[in-house]
Formats: C-alpha cells, sequence, structure tokens
C-alpha cells in the first residue's frame, strides 16, 4: 500500500535510525546541500503531523544528525526509522530555471522528440552517478499487460524539455545509452 502524500508537501529526508547515546536522529537528506533539510521548519510525516522539531543539527558524512524535543533516546529514534520527513511546499525557495522539485516530476507523461508517448514519470531516483527518472511505460493494447518500469537518466542531453505546467517531459532514449 503507497501512502498519500499531500500536494503541498515536499520530502526533504528521511530518518536513517539512532546516532549516538542521546537519542539524536540520523536524516537522509534529500536536499542539495544537506543542512537545508532542517532548514524549512518542522518535519512532518505524510499527513503533515509534526514528527520532528529540529533543535540542533550537525552534518555528518552522508547524513544530518538531529536533536529534536519529541526523540530523547536512541530506542525512539530507531522506532522511527524509514519515516519519510516533509515540509510544506510554500516554506521551500521557488525553483531556478530548469531546476525542479522531485515532486513536481511524478506524474508527468513522458514523449519521445517525435511526440509519441513513452509513459508516465513514477519516481525519480537518486543512485550516485546522477538522477534517474523511473518511467512506467502505458499498458501493452495487445497483451492488455503492464509491462515493466525502466530507468532513463535525468540529464540535459537525455532529458532536453520539462514542462511542469503542461505536464509533460520529453527524452531521447538513445542519450541514455
Amino acid at each position: 500500500m503507497t501512502e498519500h502524500v499531500s500536494d503541498n508537501l515536499v520530502c526533504v529526508a528521511a530518518i536513517a535510525g539512532a546516532f549516538g547515546v542521546k537519542g539524536e536522529v540520523k536524516l537522509k537528506p534529500f536536499t542539495e546541500t544537506p543542512e537545508n533539510c532542517v532548514a524549512y521548519g518542522p518535519l512532518l510525516n505524510a499527513t503533515g503531523e509534526v514528527v520532528l522539531s529540529p533543535k540542533s543539527h550537525r552534518v555528518m558524512k552522508n547524513f544530518v544528525a538531529v536533536t529534536a524535543p519529541e526523540v530523547s533516546t536512541p530506542e525512539a529514534a530507531d522506532a522511527l526509522k524509514s519515516t519519510k520527513l516533509f515540509v510544506f511546499r510554500d516554506m521551500l525557495p521557488a525553483p531556478e530555471e530548469d531546476d525542479f522539485y522531485y515532486s513536481d516530476l511524478v506524474g508527468l507523461d513522458v514523449k519521445s522528440k517525435e511526440g509519441k508517448r513513452i509513459g508516465q514519470v513514477v519516481a525519480v531516483h537518486q543512485f550516485g552517478a546522477g538522477d534517474m527518472l523511473e518511467i512506467a511505460p502505458p499498458m501493452d493494447k495487445k497483451t492488455k499487460k503492464m509491462p515493466a518500469s525502466f530507468f532513463h537518466p535525468f540529464t540535459k542531453a537525455a532529458t532536453p524539455k520539462v514542462d511542469v505546467s503542461a505536464g509533460r517531459l520529453i527524452i531521447v532514449p538513445q542519450e541514455a545509452e
């Protein structure tokens, strides 16, 4: 079952567990600058309820360690492991030209340069070598089955046009090879 996330929330981090013995919470940030995941107010769950109100933080190698009054023990921090953390969209700065929030890309129709419908963006992933779009192709009309989703690089060459207001993006599959 997938969680329903309000359109006015943007995921900025996920809880990776406890850090230390004093109840610090280890966050995996999804923001370009790691410490920005705690810069936009309280961190919420998918329904908008406050999970953490960061009081202090420190950036570690691949995560951010946070102290918050809601968590006082390592066990309490571990109990929240894998919780996605959100902030209200209006707390975030507007993206610059050619920058996008991942949440804006999910749901966009995917077309080729020739206008052929290729599918729909179902997720955006960071695997370490660059951002990847996960695209679900349309149902196969002959077999009436859903083909498996596939990954496509989210680079300017491989994804030359993104039009969030029109609800679509253009990809060039040969640029992914």
